[in-house]
């Protein structure tokens, strides 16, 4: 039995697995999934290994809350000195500020917790900093963080607030009398709640004569969420002196950090409550993000079918036409009478068939400009036929992507541009049909090897012959009219059967079906290519298959690691 890998190794794979999930198609549960990841990916570099690094590092206290709620205020009033920035504007924390003793400034120095953060001293950082205030008033092994809102109305403040909220061993969360069943603070708590986070939770604001009453309301809110082991902090409703609260409404909560910081053993019971609780919601945490992989895949395999439908039908389409007749009309046609002199030997046929064979035999060996006019209008007529099954099937798939989650985003401003066929599509047809034209000329070639028959082919021209079989290939009446059935059925019929008198009626049915196949095969390579265009996009957004059970995996060896205490 594989015992389990040590904790940290097993927390990196799952940082590494959870920082690729991919999430590149537009789900419904797609932005929610990344925002999950990230913070799966936040917690355990900034907090989870480090403090597996370092068990007895300074206790990281993070104050937090709602805008206007006090927060910065509050840290200036415990350590007692204006130490974070606080004022009436919004939002007043724009970049975070760690304060802690001079003993454990080298602690928070270098890039041991928050390593994303760059360290700046001596007055408020831009965006992406940590500034660090070392003052006496703070005791060692305690760090308060005064943290940006959590509902502030700049985003990168929001994710920064919850970034930081995951990175603390303890939580301060401050909200006020009134905005303390507020659903944004609620949600902060259930996070707490699901992760086994520290908490203690301060009341700001609050009226003299409500103090009970509201108290009591929360407590007992707190307790339905599972929350009653917080601690709750009253302050009571006062204006402040000099921009501090008074020592009366700090006092109770500064004792009591003071007290965790100076008792080895209560600092250690917080940090195991946070550390154990963060690993233990780390399994349901990634399942979450998994499931999201999931429907990421189901996502991926339907716009696949949904292009594979569209692109399938386009070959059926191809191979109807090629099969139904309908080729031999108009252009096709005409040449194809130029080619056989249909004109007057139709008015003779039952009489001159003798005559017809001479002039199809002129025909064959003399005249190789009705062949080409033949084969030229067969090209292009085949090559109308791809590009517009093509083109449908380009606007099917579209059309299917667009009511399908995560089709609308992977069209972008595309869309018009995948309707269609792609710009070297008609090109690319065209060489596709005069390869094929020059394959039956091939097969012909091949079926004349033996000395007497390859004497009687040359007597015909092998141009020729293979014009013949070309349209064998297309011979079917399917979809012709009365007036061409009769025109292009008798004249192909008759055709054939002085080729079958050459080669052998076996052999020129072998050569029709092969040729037909070969057509088949080179439409159906076509059409896939132009489906390429649809299914690489998918490649580049949809997981693979086993990227979920990857996740599930490194979970369960994360859980296993911790079961081993390893």
């Amino acid at each position: 039995m594989t015992s389990p890998a040590p904790l940290p190794d097993a927390l990196r794979e799952v940082r590494d697995r959870v920082a690729t999930a991919p999430l590149g198609l537009a789900t419904a549960g797609r932005d929610e999934a990344r925002r999950a990841a990230r913070a799966v990916v936040d917690q355990i570099d900034d907090y989870l290994l480090p403090r597996l690094r370092d068990l007895d590092a300074p206790l990281l206290t993070v104050v937090g809350g709602s805008t206007g709620a006090g927060k910065s205020t509050l840290v200036n009033s415990l350590v007692g000195a204006p130490v974070t920035a606080s004022g009436v504007l919004r939002p007043t924390t724009r970049s975070p500020v760690l304060v802690c003793s001079p003993a454990d400034a080298a602690a928070f120095a270098g890039d041991r917790v928050l390593p994303g953060l760059a360290r700046v001293t001596g007055g408020p950082g831009g965006p992406g900093t940590l500034e660090l205030v070392a003052h006496p008033a703070v005791p060692a092994g305690l760090a308060l963080l005064d943290a940006p809102d959590v509902d502030s109305v700049v985003t990168a403040n929001r994710d920064l607030a919850a970034q930081l909220l995951g990175a603390a061993d303890l939580w301060v969360f401050v909200t006020t009398a009134a905005r303390y069943a507020d659903a944004v603070p609620w949600d902060v708590l259930r996070t707490a709640q699901e992760r086994g986070t520290a908490l203690a939770i301060v009341l700001d604001r609050v009226p003299p004569e409500a103090v009970a009453e509201v108290a009591t309301d929360l407590s007992g809110m707190l307790g339905r969420a599972g929350l009653a082991a917080a601690r709750l902090f009253v302050v009571e409703e006062r204006a402040p002196s000099g921009g501090l609260l008074s020592e009366e409404q700090v006092a109770p909560l500064r004792d009591w950090l003071h007290a965790l910081a100076a008792d080895r053993e209560q600092r250690a019971a917080v940090v195991r409550q946070t550390l154990t609780g963060a690993l233990a919601s780390l399994e349901e945490r990634v399942a979450r993000i998994a499931a999201a992989v999931e429907e990421q895949r189901t996502a991926g395999r339907e716009l696949h079918a949904a292009a594979e439908a569209a692109y399938t039908g386009a070959c059926e389409a191809v191979d109807e036409g090629v099969e139904s007749g309908t080729l031999l009309r108009g252009e096709v046609l005409a040449r194809w009478q130029e080619f056989v002199g249909a004109g007057e030997w139709m008015r003779s046929l039952q009489t001159r068939v003798g005559r017809l064979r001479d002039r199809l035999a002129a025909a064959l060996t003399g005249r190789p400009s009705p062949t080409e006019d033949l084969t030229g209008a067969l090209e292009t007529g085949i090559a109308a036929l791809l590009r517009a099954e093509a083109d449908r099937a380009a606007e099917r798939t579209v059309g299917a992507w667009r009511a399908l989650p995560g089709g609308a985003a992977l069209l972008a401003e595309d869309a018009d541009a995948l309707s269609r066929v792609s710009p070297d599509f008609p090109e690319a047809a065209a060489a596709q049909v005069r390869d094929w034209q020059g394959g039956v000329l091939d097969l012909v070639r091949d079926q004349g090897a033996d000395r007497r028959t390859r004497a009687r082919l040359l007597s015909w021209g092998v141009n020729g012959a293979g014009a013949v079989v070309m349209v064998a290939v297309f011979a079917s009446t399917g979809g012709l009219t009365g007036g061409e059935v009769a025109v292009a059925g008798g004249t192909t019929a008759v055709g054939q059967r002085l080729l079958e008198a050459v080669l052998g009626d076996a052999a020129v049915r072998a050569l029709a079906d092969r040729a037909r196949e070969d057509l088949r095969g080179r439409a159906a390579g076509l059409l896939r290519s132009e489906q390429e265009r649809f299914d690489l996009r998918i490649a580049d957004a949809a997981p693979a298959e086993d990227a979920a059970a990857g996740l599930r995996s490194a979970a369960a060896g994360l859980a296993g690691a911790v079961r081993a205490g390893r």
